[in-house]
């Protein structure tokens, strides 16, 4: 959007807080989809997941239009860049709490618009209520728009706005879609391209399991994803964003936006921080070339419930990533030339290829194939399970989930699902989706942030969400799913629960290594309500599993800049790690005592840590 009018303003100090100086570290030298997982790494972290609910409110803060129709008169409205006119007259406008569900005609209210439509992504959260991508626009043209993609407009037209948007037949060029396109003011083409591409970057990883093009009929497909982790968007769409991404360059008002909702998220949306890395990013010249196929498939293990794929890693750089196939099916992708295949069953047999695919998608053949066989049995968890639950005074709600599956797990396809009850029946809102990765023996916390728990605050938690999942009050029936199956469960299915879990702390049994997808109290300890001891840290049986004569760590308790180790043998340990308080592995080492006794950990910052020797476990505190 172009700036029109910009008057001086007063807001809370924070608001007007830029990106950290180190916000952006680890990016210099990186272009391509090499960048754009960067830059998810970095957008995706240690966010604030708010409550759906709670956007109306945030958006007096967000969106008061400060830049078209703005005076002392008026300094509540908002800025829907569906209905503002920057070069006209404004026909209408409204303020946070003209929030309404329906409208006849343009100009009675405002809906909480999801610029890719919610069904792309089954209205789960987080993407629910991410404020860099839903936003406040008049509820009329949003009901028309529906979940037509945005594009540009052809004949026939079927509405017209107030500030001269559209809804037509889509003219896109080479686009192979027939169907309605809604095209915004110019002026706001920048704003829309932008947000859309932070999207893609957001929730990079769960995008394959979005509602996506399948190759049916492409006329009436209204979703612009192609189904890929990385180009994200068909074609067609794609270079449309571009175009208007460069049509019209970043705003006062964009940049403004950005540094509120970092206030409000925690994250940045980072083609406004940085425009020259939508190019960077996707403009890319094709790769003529079919990539060899992988060679060397085997595995490094194997266990009852999952196996460690290995490969020989190509020397060919414009490798893009690999796919995995489990008995001929896709099941996933890596970037690197291993994978971890868990959620098999126990004594079975399996097949698996893997493919080599560059940035343009071309494919080679498949690699041999390995066919493994599960063990019967295995000393690790089957599953991760939810080893603390806190339901305490006022706000305080906390879970804690713990991975001793023997392997680090991914988490983008397990979800915290709650029961709750509307008046006449139970229900279950659109589920809280976990992502990233748990390392094996580790254990984080999902908090909710209007929580005042003495024990833990909300930058050390791993996960941080008021969404519905996280305001349960004792009543609700939650449980730990992967994908649509039920893991781990606190409470009873179609009950209320309170008597059982309202106002206590229950901490798993040391005994229960399993979850169980059928609460039993029995495998819980009770605890007043709001105690909260060692949450987010394993058990005591679980960081002293070495032996005190084996090893142990020097200086004890606090550590400085350099951690100690002392014990027999410490040269044949093969690989340390460093997990941090929230289940975050941040510091890897193999063969760390060949030469040496020790690790520098100068960069780590203060708190509780978990050093990983093999499969080792003994806890520190960096001081």
């Amino acid at each position: 959007m172009k700036q029109i009018l910009f008057s001086i303003f007063f807001l809370p100090a924070y608001f007007f807080s830029q990106a950290p100086a180190d916000y952006y570290d680890g990016t210099t030298g990186l272009s391509g989809y090499e960048l754009k997982s960067k830059l998810h790494d970095i957008v995706s972290n240690k966010t604030i997941t708010w409550h759906y609910g709670d956007l109306p409110n945030f958006y007096g803060q967000t969106d008061l239009d400060r830049y078209i129709d703005y005076d002392a008169s008026n300094s509540t409205y908002l800025l829907d860049i569906y209905s503002s006119n920057p070069t006209g007259t404004t026909a209408y406008h409204y303020t946070k709490d003209n929030l309404i569900s329906s409208a006849g005609a343009e100009g009675l209210g405002y809906n909480r618009e999801h610029m890719m439509p919610q069904s792309s992504f089954n209205s789960n959260y987080p993407m629910y209520s991410d404020l860099f991508f839903v936003i406040p626009t008049d509820a009329r043209i949003n009901q028309l728009r529906s979940n037509y993609p945005y594009g540009i407009a052809g004949t026939p037209n079927y509405y017209t706005f107030s500030n001269g948007s559209k809804i037509s037949k889509n003219a896109t060029p080479n686009s192979g879609y027939t169907g309605r396109v809604y095209e915004p003011n110019s002026e706001f083409k920048g704003d829309i391209a932008r947000s859309l591409l932070y999207y893609v970057v957001r929730y990079e990883g769960k995008l394959n399991s979005f509602n996506f093009y399948n190759g049916t009929s492409p006329a009436n497909d209204t979703s612009p994803l192609d189904g890929t982790e990385e180009k994200a968007y068909e074609p067609w769409f794609l270079a449309m964003l571009l175009q208007w991404h460069h049509q019209d360059p970043v705003s006062q008002k964009e940049i403004d936006r950005n540094n509120i909702v970092y206030g409000i998220q925690k994250n940045r949306n980072p083609f406004i921080d940085h425009p020259e890395w939508v190019d960077q990013i996707w403009a890319q010249s094709p790769v003529v070339a079919v990539p060899q196929a992988p060679e060397n498939l085997t595995s490094s293990q194997i266990s009852a419930y999952f196996v460690d794929l290995n490969w020989t890693s190509s020397t060919d750089s414009n490798i893009l990533g690999y796919k995995v196939y489990q008995n001929g099916v896709y099941i996933g992708y890596s970037k690197t030339p291993n994978m971890i295949v868990d959620h098999l069953n126990k004594s079975t047999t399996y097949q698996f290829t893997v493919k080599a695919y560059y940035g343009d998608y071309s494919e080679s053949s498949e690699s041999n194939v390995l066919t493994i066989t599960t063990l019967d049995q295995d000393i690790y968890s089957k599953d991760l399970m939810i080893t603390k639950y806190l339901e305490g005074s006022e706000n305080n709600a906390a879970l804690e989930i713990t991975n001793k599956t023997g392997h680090a797990v991914d988490l983008n396809k397990y979800r915290i699902s709650a029961q709750f009850y509307s008046g006449t029946n139970y229900y279950f809102p659109a589920p809280y989706e976990l992502e990233g990765v748990v390392e094996d023996n580790s254990t984080f916390v999902i908090l909710n942030p209007n929580s005042n728990f003495t024990c833990i605050t909300n930058d050390q938690a791993r996960f941080v969400s008021a969404a519905p999942q996280l305001t349960f009050n004792g009543s609700n029936y939650l449980e730990l799913r992967y994908g649509t199956s039920t893991i781990d469960a606190i409470g009873t299915r179609g009950l209320n629960n309170f008597d059982t879990l309202g106002n206590v702390s229950l901490y798993r049994s040391p005994a229960v290594t399993e979850p169980n997808y059928t609460f039993n109290l029995s495998e819980w300890q009770s605890y007043p309500t709001d105690y909260c001891e060692n949450l987010g840290i394993l058990a005591a049986a679980d960081v002293s599993s070495a032996k005190k004569d084996e090893f142990s760590i020097y200086p004890n308790p606090l550590v400085g800049n350099t951690l100690y180790i002392k014990g027999k043998q410490i040269d044949k340990i093969q690989n340390a790690a460093i997990i941090d308080f929230s289940g975050k592995q941040v510091q890897k080492l193999n063969g760390p005592f060949k030469n040496r006794n020790s690790i520098e950990v100068q960069k780590l910052l203060p708190g509780v840590y978990i050093l990983q020797l093999d499969n080792l476990s003994l806890k520190f505190i960096k001081k």
